[in-house]
């Protein structure tokens, strides 16, 4: 059985009166944070989900659209407003959902809608938030949450980043789960831990809390408040170039001055 740590946080950030509309599996919750309106939207575990593959928090079809819909459904209420509400991606999800269905129903053009709607919610002007509460793993995390401006980790040993899983990585890479670990140990792109991740400067912030599964309100009180630092560190910005700061992303930098120099001088 899951932890549920998804819904958990979700719950405890923003309360319970879940929007209708969506599929069991998405959850969005209107609410505040600080002084905005906020949206807080999670993908959850779902046993009833006609989609097998998507029924443990797996992002697929029906949660691809779901997201869109609800990054969506908040742009055009906002459309006219000159502050937009802040989205809050509230990340606990294991991977994309692969299957033959999926692929044949084009669960590609699923999760880039709900990238697109992201993209274009941050372009207009919504503070977009990710937290990341446990697993944050392949396509599903491309669809929901890499398009936040700032990305907050609990600092646990549940919440990883990764393209794949250990066991699927293995095999691609044709080694055994210990010579991945060993070579993750000297590859930080390779690696899960959050450290690893970090020093890619994709994450703002790490955060230790009492419970990742089941949050205090100690635990709420803390990470509410550096949500909301997050959102006035943001201000009016829209763009991703706060993750370009990392100690081991200096040769992205270097690539993408010398891309600049070479255009200017056309």
């Amino acid at each position: 059985m899951s932890e549920q740590r998804g819904l958990n946080w979700l719950h405890g950030l923003a309360g319970s009166a879940t929007l209708a509309g969506f599929p069991a599996s998405i959850k969005v919750v209107d609410g505040v944070l600080g002084e905005r309106a906020a949206r807080f939207i999670a993908v959850v575990p779902d046993a009833s989900n006609p989609f097998p593959r998507a029924r443990k928090g797996e992002v697929g079809l029906l949660e691809g659209w779901g997201l869109a819909k609800a990054v969506d459904e908040a742009i055009v209420a906002d459309a006219a407003q000159a502050e937009k509400r802040v989205l809050v991606a509230v990340i606990d999800v294991p991977s994309q959902a692969y299957g033959r269905r999926e692929e044949a129903l084009g669960i590609h053009q699923a999760l880039a809608g709900a990238v697109d709607s992201y993209a274009r919610a941050r372009l207009a002007g919504h503070p977009v938030i990710g937290l990341l509460v446990g697993k944050a793993m392949s396509g599903a995390f491309l669809a929901h949450g890499y398009q936040a401006q700032r990305l907050i980790a609990l600092d646990d040993p549940g919440v990883m980043v990764h393209a794949m899983g250990k066991a699927a990585a293995a095999r691609i890479t044709l080694r055994s789960v210990e010579q991945l670990e060993q070579l993750a140990a000297a590859v930080p792109p390779m690696a899960y831990d959050l450290g690893s991740y970090a020093s890619l400067g994709l994450l703002s912030e790490r955060l230790t809390v009492a419970s990742c599964v089941a949050p205090t309100q100690a635990d709420l009180d803390r990470v509410r408040e550096h949500l909301i630092e997050a959102v006035r560190s943001i201000g009016t910005g829209t763009d991703l170039s706060g993750r370009l700061g990392g100690e081991n992303r200096q040769a992205s930098s270097r690539v993408r001055a010398m891309l600049r120099e070479q255009w200017s001088a056309r």
